[in-house]
């Protein structure tokens, strides 16, 4: 391991190293190496970092030239959520889509192939997967991020992904603790509220974690969600009774906690990032996540300098920080020794693999097949922050190279329906759609267009509340490459 020689005290160094912080560009930064050197133990790379593998192996490798024993973690779950391949989609087709396969040994393997290729990019924590479960199908940022609305099914599966995630030497994250599954708000934005007993959270929000942990999850990751029934003043990540009482000292977690993003408005706004880390660290947490919107040198010395100000008032004790830096080192060592094993075989395909099982086909009256090029008419709703607007999803680029001559449009509004109507001529309308259920003018565009054109072919990539309509229904569950590729596939075979 590397050993700190900055002039830096033990206090400033303990402060920086419950940091993870991200970063602009495809290179580090001078500002992050020189953080190194003086304490800093975590990174975070997003989207904004990533162009290739190789680029992303040379970034680590540059990074850890600075400090070996450093944690590079990403919010990798596949699926709609992606960072890896943020520019193109998912070759993994993501949490909903294997819950609907409920194969836990595909689950295993897909969480094990994913492992590999961040470890070949010199990442060693992937804050995923998504523990939720989906009780609210009006959830606007969980969806397809949880394995399903079944308790049972998304404890099994979650413990088979940190099971497939840690075989391949990178540390899973499990989240987001207690349990993000049952809101109607997107803490990105606000405050969610989950106002249920504690024997609902007992028997359905905790089944998942405690799976995890008996499975080794070496991280949690912590909602930004209050939950009055085990604090009624403060959310899960700055609440002591959650962090400490009920996953440390009730569930007997002994791993990493890293909070979700301090500057998601859930804590930003009501606490400030500065006030939000020291009570996050004095909850129990371990590592501040801060990431996507702050990338500065200026965020990091703010955070550093607060937890070094809490410590010497009085606010937070020094051996709670002197704990939590000890954790991100323990990890941290972890990691070194942890890999795939000699016998550890690639399977690059086991993502469309697996993308093509969740799909399910229900064909109306009347489906005749498709023959020729296609008009895909995207119905998209805006995207939450999680997902991003940058990664490409439908079935468009598929279709355009399996039917040449097919054209593609995006619609959303009071108006789509008409426009795609308008757009697509005589050709054949391929509709898009993503959780119809959850958006009215959606479900409006798509009764619009089937009211005029019968022979529509309907795929679903969001969860599919609504009920199967058109003369092809696919439902994907999820949005991600794999998952239009293999709906395209559908389609052209009829």
């Amino acid at each position: 391991m590397t050993t700190v020689t900055s002039a830096t005290d033990t206090l400033t160094r303990d402060a920086l190293a419950v940091l993870q912080p991200g970063f602009a560009g495809t290179t580090a930064p001078d500002w992050v190496l020189r953080r190194l050197g003086e304490g800093l133990a975590s990174v975070g790379l997003f989207g904004r970092n990533i162009q290739t593998p190789d680029q992303v192996a040379a970034l680590t490798a540059q990074l850890k030239a600075e400090r070996d024993d450093l944690l590079v973690a990403i919010d990798e779950e596949s699926g709609d959520v992606t960072r890896l391949e943020v520019r193109t989609g998912s070759s993994f087709p993501g949490n909903h889509a294997l819950g609907k396969v409920d194969d836990v040994e595909l689950t295993k393997g897909v969480a094990f192939e994913l492992g590999r290729r961040l470890a070949e990019c010199g990442v060693n924590l992937n804050w995923a997967p998504s523990a939720d479960v989906n009780a609210n199908p009006d959830n606007p940022v969980i969806g397809v991020r949880s394995f399903g609305a079944d308790t049972a099914l998304v404890a099994r599966h979650t413990a088979a992904y940190v099971e497939g995630m840690q075989a391949a030497g990178v540390a899973a994250c499990t989240k987001h603790f207690p349990g993000h599954g049952d809101t109607g708000v997107d803490s990105h934005h606000d405050m969610p509220l989950i106002d249920v007993g504690l024997d609902v959270l007992n028997a359905r929000d905790l089944a998942p974690f405690r799976a995890a942990i008996a499975a080794g999850s070496r991280a949690v990751m912590s909602a930004h969600i209050l939950v009055p029934a085990l604090d009624a003043d403060r959310p899960a990540t700055l609440s002591r009774r959650i962090l400490t009482g009920l996953l440390r000292e009730e569930l007997g977690y002994d791993g990493l906690i890293v909070t979700d993003g301090i500057e998601m408005s859930a804590i930003s706004s009501a606490y400030g990032i500065e006030r939000g880390s020291v009570l996050a660290i004095a909850a129990g947490a371990d590592a501040i996540c801060v990431g996507g919107g702050l990338n500065d040198e200026g965020t990091v010395t703010r955070l550093r300098d607060a937890l070094v100000a809490a410590v010497r008032s009085g606010d937070l004790p020094e051996e709670r920080l002197a704990d939590a830096a000890a954790r991100v080192r323990s990890l941290a060592e972890w990691t070194a020794t942890a890999g795939a094993g000699p016998g550890a075989v690639s399977d690059p395909e086991i993502g469309l693999v697996a993308a093509r099982r969740a799909v399910t086909v229900t064909r109306g009256e009347y489906a005749p097949p498709v023959s020729g090029p296609v008009h895909v008419a995207a119905f998209s709703p805006l995207a939450n922050i999680a997902v991003g607007d940058e990664t490409p999803w439908g079935v468009g680029a598929e279709l355009e190279r399996l039917l040449p001559g097919t054209t593609t449009g995006s619609y959303s509004g009071a108006d789509a329906g008409a426009a795609a109507l308008a757009a697509a001529g005589d050709q054949r309308i391929v509709a898009v759609v993503r959780d119809e259920h959850r958006h009215a003018w959606m479900s409006d565009a798509l009764t619009t267009l089937l009211a005029a054109r019968p022979d529509t072919v309907v795929v679903e990539m969001g969860v599919p509340g609504a009920a199967p309509r058109g003369a092809l229904h696919i439902a994907t569950h999820g949005a991600a490459r794999v998952c239009g590729v293999a709906a395209a596939e559908v389609i052209v075979a009829g």
